[in-house]
């Protein structure tokens, strides 16, 4: 089902794009969320346990950039993984503005058991574009993205 606007031919075309996008990932979120709800965990938590696993610790303002979360959103997401035992702050000697955040053994042992749920259940929700569908959305998407960080307002 698409939009009943009735405006420009553009308008109800990015309406329509929009609204598939929006449906589209929705469907496929509620899916792939089960895993992170198993663990008691939320999209952004299991987001930072993610990227500091694969991209090793980082400061808490680049971790938000990744996440596109704000500082405030990720100051409260980490504070639960912490209190969880999950993750750890830690200020460097190099750099005593900001807080390192760090996987606790317990946080590696949790990403590294849901981690492959989470792509298997990916790999199979978009099973149904072949491998150049699937390049062409991620380029598409990359190029939405970036336009909008170009674009902020």
């Amino acid at each position: 089902m698409g939009t009943a606007y009735k405006g420009t031919k553009e308008e109800v075309t990015a309406l329509n794009s929009f609204i598939k996008f929006a449906r589209a990932y929705n469907s496929v979120s509620a899916r792939i969320s089960r895993v992170f709800a198993a663990e008691k965990l939320t999209e952004s938590q299991f987001g930072v346990l993610e990227a500091i696993y694969h991209l090793g610790p980082m400061p808490q303002k680049k971790l938000a950039e990744k996440l596109l979360k704000s500082g405030g959103n990720i100051t409260m997401v980490i504070d639960n993984l912490a209190k969880r035992g999950l993750v750890f702050r830690k200020k460097t000697k190099e750099d005593r503005r900001y807080y390192w955040i760090y996987l606790t053994r317990e946080g590696e042992k949790l990403i590294e058991k849901i981690f492959p749920a989470h792509v298997r259940l990916i790999t199979d929700r978009l099973a149904i574009l072949n491998e150049q569908e699937q390049l062409q959305f991620a380029q598409l998407c990359k190029k939405l993205g970036k336009y909008q960080e170009e674009n902020k307002k």
